[in-house]
């Protein structure tokens, strides 16, 4: 007797730096008075709630008729934010759970993944801190880690990462992302080394392009061409077109999907493809470049100068088929 094939469910992933989501309370152990209301750039509750209410309609815009099942976020505060966003904001029907950081980070910005327990159960959680000063540079943001379940059944491990910035020129600080991307792919090595299906997601601004080291050569995360490996990372962002991020008139993706390659190639139940990933380029979004023409990211302030929009990143969106 043959059975019945398995229904198919579409997995969303979606990923996101939101530009400084920031309370508005002073922290005495970060550096946090940019975004205070007696600071220069007027931070208060108003721009601070609709801050909240931008991203929320930035991720109920990437479900189609349901939010997206996993969401990494960048660049926030603290869990004061996060619980503003899944409670206090248009999210608060969604119903997410989150796991995020808790990083020594001067400014206080952490990494967070939201997540569906309808769609991925929660099983562990572990942060990867980056002994910073092995290296002689200041605190960066930790890694993420969560190992959840889908509805297939299978195991699916994410990362969601913020790598060092650029600030001080990229040749400068190009060290301190080299260094922080080796303890990403050890991370992802341990996971592949133990998982007999190894389903892998890592996510995140990277603050370096598809091409560059940290990501070609360190993470070994590569455009998915010719023979697929189970165990090797793929960079599905490599090669999109556009990018995430506009830096004088030139676009770039800074924000990368990777993936292990058993998700491509080796998994009936849950499984992605190239094609199924994509950098969200909603009009809402998109403002005309008055300076270099075309378009460039609406962002919450231009300079020190209040702005009103959502973030100087796009965000990227992955689907992969899950079997029910």
């Amino acid at each position: 007797m043959r059975l019945p094939a398995a229904a198919q469910q579409t997995f969303r992933v979606m990923e996101y730096n939101v530009e400084n989501l920031f309370d508005c309370r002073h922290d005495s152990l970060k550096q946090d008075k940019e975004f205070l209301p007696d600071s220069p750039r007027g931070w208060n509750q108003t721009r601070y709630n609709e801050k909240l209410k931008n991203i929320a309609q930035v991720v109920m815009a990437a479900g189609d008729e349901q939010v997206p099942d996993l969401v990494g976020l960048c660049e926030v505060e603290n869990e004061y934010c996060v619980k503003g966003l899944v409670s206090h904001s248009p999210l608060r029907e969604a119903g997410y759970k989150y796991a995020m950081t808790d990083s020594p980070d001067e400014r206080g910005i952490d990494v967070v993944l939201l997540y569906q327990p309808a769609t991925f159960r929660c099983i562990h959680t572990q942060t990867i801190r980056i002994p910073n000063q092995v290296i002689d540079r200041r605190p960066t943001r930790d890694i993420l880690h969560v190992t959840g379940r889908v509805v297939s059944g299978d195991t699916l491990d994410v990362f969601v990462c913020h790598l060092p910035s650029r600030s001080g020129g990229e040749k400068e600080t190009e060290p301190y992302r080299l260094f922080t991307a080796g303890y990403l792919r050890r991370a992802a090595d341990s996971v592949m080394a133990v998982r007999q299906s190894p389903n892998v997601i890592i996510m995140g601004d990277f603050n370096d392009y598809p091409s560059n080291r940290s990501i070609a050569e360190v993470v070994g995360a590569v455009k998915p061409e010719g023979e697929i490996e189970a165990r090797t990372l793929y960079n599905l962002m490599d090669g999109k077109p556009d990018g995430t991020y506009r830096y004088r008139g030139e676009w770039g993706t800074l924000d990368q999907m990777i993936v292990s390659g058993y998700l491509l190639e080796g998994n009936p139940r849950i499984h992605t493809s190239y094609k199924a990933a994509c950098i969200l380029r909603y009009p809402f979004l998109l403002e005309e470049d008055d300076r270099y023409g075309g378009d460039i990211p609406f962002r919450t302030y231009k300079g020190m100068k209040y702005h009103g929009g959502y973030s100087d990143h796009l965000p990227v969106l992955l689907e992969l088929e899950v079997s029910e």
